[in-house]
């Protein structure tokens, strides 16, 4: 009897840790950024924004809420930080999945900002899940909210024809979207990409005063950016570029060629196996283009 109570004991431990371990993350999260004092980093899934909280209000940024309810849970993470008013969202580009959903935001009183390009785009669209901008950025634009600096920068072409970055200069922080990764390769061919803009545009990213990088997709372990991480992102991005040169020189930018391409100094970064030869693709276009 004690040796099957003690059996039933064991069983129920194992079962117990075992769906321990098979629980899965949460859906989204908030995190204060470490070494300041007023921003956060809001995740839901596999993308992120951030938030600034002020004495005057609150600065958010991408909605992230296509076909999920992001929006709805980020204003609910704001709220147990703060009832100062939500000022403004800033897009930091025109793709649906980082800036849809933005509707409780504005039911919230939020003045929607982006850079000019995107708000045509948007306009174009006409998507009712998408909040077309109130203002608008052309190259540059800061904000002053109760006694923080955040500016709005446009750096040029690159994973869309109007990505903005947002900087705060006292933190010497960074955001910025889907053009920069953290150890993590450009999404599948690169739609919507332009080239060789987006290489200048990393150059103009170097060349700020910055210390962190918080990127639209979590980097490994959730880690933030640095400027190394940036200038590998640039390395990888020349690297791949010289190599599909050389095939298409070679008139071997075809799927057996592009196959047999590897880069193995990026072989641990997120995607490699799935990407490379995505990524691949699109600088074979870009290749081909210019003879």
């Amino acid at each position: 009897m004690v040796k099957r109570i003690i059996f039933q004991s064991a069983c129920l431990l194992v079962a117990a840790m075992t769906a321990q371990a098979q629980t899965p993350a949460p859906t989204f999260a908030t995190t204060k950024v470490e070494g300041t004092e007023n921003v956060y980093v809001f995740r839901y899934q596999g993308h992120q924004s951030i938030f600034i909280v002020t004495p005057a209000g609150v600065i958010a940024t991408d909605p992230i809420s296509e076909n999920r309810p992001a929006a709805e849970a980020y204003v609910a993470e704001i709220r147990k930080i703060t009832q100062a008013p939500i000022r403004y969202v800033i897009y930091s580009h025109h793709h649906p999945d980082h800036i849809a959903g933005g509707k409780p935001f504005k039911d919230a009183g939020a003045t929607f900002v982006a850079h000019r390009v995107a708000k045509d785009r948007l306009t174009q669209m006409a998507r009712p899940d998408i909040v077309i901008p109130d203002e608008t950025v052309d190259d540059k634009r800061t904000i002053n909210l109760g006694g923080t600096d955040i500016e709005l920068l446009f750096v040029g072409k690159n994973h869309s024809d109007n990505s903005l970055v947002v900087r705060l200069p006292k933190e010497k922080l960074l955001f910025a979207v889907d053009f920069i990764s953290v150890e993590a390769l450009n999404f599948r061919a690169m739609p919507d990409s332009y080239l060789p803009d987006w290489h200048d545009s990393l150059k103009r990213v170097i060349a700020m005063d910055w210390d962190r990088l918080i990127p639209g997709h979590p980097g490994p372990n959730g880690r933030l950016g640095t400027k190394a991480d940036v200038q590998n992102h640039l390395a990888y991005m020349d690297d791949l570029s010289a190599e599909v040169k050389k095939l298409a020189d070679a008139g071997q930018c075809t799927e057996a060629g592009i196959r047999e391409l590897k880069l193995p100094k990026y072989a641990t970064w997120r995607s490699y196996e799935q990407w490379l030869g995505m990524n691949a693709e699109r600088y074979c276009t870009f290749w081909r283009d210019k003879k």
